[in-house]
C-alpha cells in the first residue's frame, strides 16, 4: 500500500490501515516524544497521544507538503499541548535573563543514549525550550508562540540548559576518566 493509499484509508478510519500507519512512523515520533518527555514511560504515553490526534485530525492534511513532516508538527504540538495544559512547570521570567554565552555541548565519547539522558533530566522548562530550539531548528519567536511565553524568556531558558548539559558533559568527562 502505497503512502498516499494508506493516508486514504486512515481518512476513513480504518483500523488496518491506523496500524499500518502506526508501525511506519512510530519509530521516528517515539524519538521526538523522547526528546520532548522526561522519561521513557511519558515518552510513550505522548507517543500514543500523538498517534490518537493524528488518526482524528488527518482530515486535516491536505496532501501538500510531506506527510511525515505533517505528523511530526502534530506529535510537537500534541506534546507541547499537554505540558500547556498540565502547567506544571514554572518558566522563568524574562527579567531573570542569564549572561546567553553560547555552551557548547559538543563530545564525540559520550553515547547518544546519554546524551538524551542528559536532555530528559532537564528541568521540564529547559526541556521543551532546548529541544524546540536545538533538535527542531524553531526560532525564540516561534517557541515563545508555542509555549505562551516572552522571547526573551525563550532564550534565558535556552541558556541555562546549555548550561545545566555543559556541567553534566564536564561530570560524565571527569568520571570516565
Amino acid at each position: 500500500m502505497t503512502e498516499e493509499q494508506l493516508i486514504i484509508q486512515c481518512k476513513k478510519q480504518d483500523a488496518h490501515a491506523q496500524g499500518a500507519l502506526y508501525q511506519k512512523y512510530s519509530g521516528v515520533l517515539f524519538g521526538i516524544c523522547l526528546r520532548y518527555s522526561p522519561n521513557y514511560a511519558e515518552a510513550q504515553d505522548n507517543l500514543q497521544d500523538a498517534f490518537l490526534t493524528i488518526f482524528k485530525k488527518v482530515e486535516q492534511y491536505s496532501g501538500k507538503g510531506s506527510f511525515e513532516g505533517w505528523i511530526k508538527r502534530v506529535t510537537v504540538n500534541t506534546v507541547l499541548q499537554k505540558y500547556r495544559k498540565k502547567r506544571h512547570f514554572d518558566i522563568v521570567n524574562e527579567d531573570q535573563i542569564a549572561d546567553e554565552a553560547e555552551v557548547e555541548v559538543e563530545d564525540n565519547n559520550i553515547p547518544l543514549h546519554g546524551l538524551l539522558q542528559m536532555v530528559q533530566e532537564l528541568p521540564d522548562q529547559y526541556r521543551l525550550v532546548f529541544s524546540l530550539y536545538v533538535l527542531d531548528g524553531y526560532s525564540h519567536k516561534e517557541i515563545a508562540e508555542r509555549l505562551g511565553i516572552s522571547d526573551g524568556t525563550s532564550k534565558s531558558n535556552l541558556a541555562r540548559a546549555r548550561k545545566i548539559l555543559q556541567k553534566k558533559v564536564t561530570n560524565f568527562k571527569d568520571n570516565q576518566q
